[in-house]
């Protein structure tokens, strides 16, 4: 029979103990407390029909319980660490940054002013530029944005509530059916003016294509 203290020294392994982490889990799995405003919190509104609105219920993420990695948000260095190439950089850029000093100094000293002010503004401006190049380097590089597209119509009922997807359909293609009846007559009118007879056949079939045409391309 083992004693407890042999039993937890058998038991609790220190190597993978003292390296292991502890991680906290939220509802759904999600690392951490859900964020989620509460219903009443919610000011963005759906239509669910009849011109009644309710507040829109947000979906879950996909990637709940993972870790975005940092590679995905800041550019990442496109050379490995301590080659050639990275050491030859750095040390032009030093090279150039004391070029600058000292093309400042001698400016400076022509024109009887003082050395040490001009060695100082031109280290401040060099430090000025590594910190724009730095922040370049921390932002993600940006894919180019898609033209931007007409903005949309926002479809209301007579009480001025939002509209569901089926009603949105229901008032769309009302508006279209009273557009072609109004194209049709009109081209209809116009051939019986023009000839001094109903068009027949053929010809009713090509003005009810041009009136479809038309409605279409929102004429």
């Amino acid at each position: 029979m083992k004693t407890f203290s042999q039993f937890i020294t058998e038991v609790y392994d220190k190597d993978v103990m003292g390296s292991s982490q502890i991680k906290k889990t939220g509802e759904g799995g999600r690392i951490g407390a859900e964020r989620k405003k509460s219903t009443p919190e919610r000011r963005r509104m759906k239509a669910v029909g009849g011109g009644k609105m309710e507040p829109v219920e947000y979906k879950d993420r996909k990637d709940i319980g993972t870790q975005r990695q940092r590679s995905t948000r800041e550019q990442q260095p496109e050379k490995e660490r301590g080659s050639k190439e990275v050491a030859k950089s750095y040390a032009d850029k030093v090279k150039e940054r004391r070029r600058a000093e000292a093309k400042a100094r001698i400016a400076a000293k022509a024109s009887g002013g003082d050395t040490k002010k001009a060695s100082s503004a031109a280290k401040v401006a060099s430090k000025e530029a590594e910190k724009a190049a730095t922040k370049l380097l921390t932002t993600k590089k940006k894919e180019e944005k898609k033209a931007a597209s007409k903005p949309r119509r926002e479809w209301k009922t007579d009480d001025g509530g939002g509209m569901t997807r089926a009603e949105r359909d229901r008032a769309r293609n009302k508006e279209k059916g009273a557009a072609l009846k109004a194209r049709k007559a009109e081209l209809i009118k116009d051939f019986t003016e023009k000839n001094g007879r109903a068009p027949k056949g053929a010809e009713r079939t090509k003005l009810i294509g041009l009136a479809h045409k038309a409605v279409k391309a929102g004429l």
